[in-house]
């Protein structure tokens, strides 16, 4: 299981501290949600805070564009270090303009993912699949942290499992919202590659909570 610690919830006031606590644990990915206050209805950080920490952690650094313009700040996080980019459905046009940003993505040598909102059928994913290294089923409404897990969130997780399966894909299943000891062992039973925390793991004890996800 690939755990991601997600740096929306870190404690900034002690960012030397949980990032040093981050190096001696389990995680191997770092998750960056992006948010431009349009698209959901909250703000958070720029490429410049992952070109930071990025000098000083070896993992890989995920991140997950909650923009209503993802080309612009794909080449922005790209810029600045991302090793994979993963963009939201709902704010593309059609299914050639989801392909030209896959496309631009990969040619920058970065792993592509696509995540979808918790009301999105995932059958709408079906056709672009093949061209995806992930995709992250949001199990809450993107926005916010601290939020309670949708429980419905787990047949999506097997229904896309389904889909990965049937047409022998190699595509990640990435989970996000709501994720603790208990909900990380559910969506891992139901097909989860990777999982997203946040509060879980810097409102408790880092190394702990990580190794609970594992």
């Amino acid at each position: 299981m690939i755990i991601a610690p997600s740096v929306l919830s870190l404690d900034y006031s002690d960012t030397k501290t949980q990032l040093e606590k981050l190096k001696v644990s389990k995680a191997t990915w770092l998750h960056f949600d992006v948010m431009d206050g349009h698209f959901v209805n909250n703000l958070s950080f720029g490429p410049h805070v992952l070109n930071t920490m990025k000098k000083g952690l070896d993992l890989f650094y995920d991140v997950h564009l909650m923009v209503s313009d993802p080309r612009f700040f794909s080449k922005s996080f790209i810029d600045n270090g991302a090793d994979g980019i993963t963009f939201h459905y709902e704010v593309m046009k059609d299914e050639n303009d989801i392909l030209e940003l896959i496309d631009y993505i990969k040619s920058r040598g970065k792993k592509v993912g696509i995540s979808i909102k918790p009301k999105t059928d995932v059958e709408v994913l079906r056709p672009i699949l093949k061209y995806l290294d992930l995709v992250l089923i949001m199990s809450v409404e993107p926005g916010f942290g601290g939020q309670a897990f949708i429980e419905e969130s787990v047949g999506r997780i097997r229904q896309l499992k389904k889909m990965i399966t049937d047409e022998n894909l190699s595509v990640l299943i990435e989970v996000d919202g709501g994720i603790n000891e208990e909900t990380g062992k559910i969506c891992k039973e139901a097909g989860a590659d990777v999982l997203v925390a946040g509060s879980y793991i810097f409102k408790n004890d880092i190394e702990k909570a990580i190794e609970s996800l594992c």
